[in-house]
């Protein structure tokens, strides 16, 4: 037996469409994430970049478990003195850019080198349920069937 190792001319992409409606945020970051880096495929080879082109529509109706919506912090500093601010995840998906939300969930999903970064470029994530992609005709993933615990009622 010889380990199969990737080559570049053996890596096929597809796209995939995800709607986030009612989906719990950790459960559909974790799911893109595996498929971003292509764990989901038999020929995953860890240092290639394998993962499909993965959009997901619907990122201002994500549901959080608990209080994380209210309680979530997302930190950040000005760099200078005293300079540390904070965003709860409720003022972010309410906000401007709701989609910021699934795209750092999944963002620190990943690892954090030049092939993570090269990965998350085949991530797009859109607030409402338009999206210019139609050309590349993605296959819909439905993750509120795959199992009950990836939906939550609001």
């Amino acid at each position: 037996m010889k380990t199969f190792s990737a080559k570049p001319a053996d890596i096929q992409k597809k796209w995939i469409l995800i709607d986030a409606e009612g989906i719990v945020l950790g459960r559909l970051a974790t799911i893109v994430a595996n498929i971003l880096r292509g764990k989901n495929k038999p020929t995953f080879t860890p240092h290639m970049d394998m993962g499909d082109n993965v959009i997901v529509i619907n990122a201002d109706k994500i549901q959080m478990t608990g209080n994380k919506r209210a309680d979530k912090r997302y930190y950040w500093h000005t760099g200078h003195p005293g300079g540390i601010k904070f965003r709860t995840a409720a003022q972010i998906l309410d906000g401007a850019h709701p989609e910021r939300v699934v795209t750092k969930a999944v963002e620190r999903m990943i690892t954090r080198n030049s092939l993570g970064a090269q990965q998350m470029t085949n991530l797009r994530v859109y607030a409402g349920t338009e999206h210019p992609h139609e050309a590349q005709q993605p296959t819909v993933l439905d993750l509120a069937s795959m199992n009950p615990k990836n939906t939550r009622s609001a």
